[in-house]
């Protein structure tokens, strides 16, 4: 029954280490000049808060009550040592905190621009593709579309990733190209599966493996042009066969997702 079970014992949190003013106004600026310097994390209107000798990263929008909402994406903490370090975690459930990673603050907050797994973004490949088209003076690199709607960079011949693609190929922006968040809180992966002819219209799907059952699941989302400005919406996946049948289901619903 498990009695006398030898249970591991819990990992001590780090020590904090107090910081002076000036100490936390030079990290404060790190952080908000990293967020600045990153194309995707302003899009998504990131920001860093110092509050009770941490400092939280957060995300800022208005609902469609045109209410701020604020949602905490992660927390660095200064830890204790001869060479002052930050540990940076993110929230998997109230008051559970995961290790993300150790460094400075220039270093952590690259970590959180260049993610490309979802625990912050997702987008951290199109981050450092738009950073490379600004280098060269262009809002957008140009993209060539192949056979069986692979894309690729002209310049390279490398292939895009579809968020590089639904950015640099369709125009779509940034902060649509992010959606569904959640989706890629899951780690899902998406990939273009149809266009329309007039490019205003695509058809991604968004997959993950479940390594306990060994398959894979995840959901589709149709990109569209709607009162002239982008817009996602999840489809239901008994109508995600194609794009006709998306936008069918959509406008009976009244352009509401799944």
């Amino acid at each position: 029954m498990g009695w006398g079970r030898q249970w591991p014992e819990r990992v001590p949190r780090p020590e904090v280490q107090q910081l002076s003013d000036d100490q936390k106004n030079k990290i404060l600026s790190i952080l908000t000049k990293g967020i600045e310097e990153s194309p995707v994390l302003t899009a998504l209107f990131f920001r860093a808060r110092l509050l009770r000798g941490r400092f939280y990263i957060e995300t800022i929008w208005q609902d469609e009550k045109d209410q701020l909402e604020i949602q905490t994406v992660g927390r660095m903490t200064p830890l204790t040592g001869v060479k002052l370090s930050l540990l940076l975690e993110t929230e998997r459930s109230k008051n559970n905190w995961h290790e993300i990673g150790r460094g400075s603050a220039k270093t952590l907050i690259k970590t959180i621009a260049d993610d490309t797994k979802g625990t912050f973004h997702g987008l951290g490949a199109l981050d450092k593709s738009i950073r490379q088209a600004r280098k060269k003076g262009l809002d957008r690199l140009e993209v060539v579309r192949k056979e069986d709607l692979h894309f690729v960079y002209a310049d390279t011949g490398i292939e895009c990733s579809a968020q590089e693609t639904l950015f640099h190929y369709f125009d779509v922006p940034i902060e649509v190209v992010a959606e569904p968040t959640e989706w890629y809180a899951y780690n899902r992966k998406p990939k273009i599966e149809e266009v329309s002819q007039d490019r205003t219209k695509i058809l991604v799907s968004f997959t993950a493996f479940n390594l306990s059952f060994g398959s894979e699941f995840g959901g589709t989302c149709l990109y569209t042009v709607v009162d002239h400005e982008w817009q996602a919406f999840k489809i239901r996946p008994n109508r995600s066969g194609s794009i006709a049948e998306a936008l069918a289901w959509l406008e009976k619903r009244k352009w509401q997702g799944w």
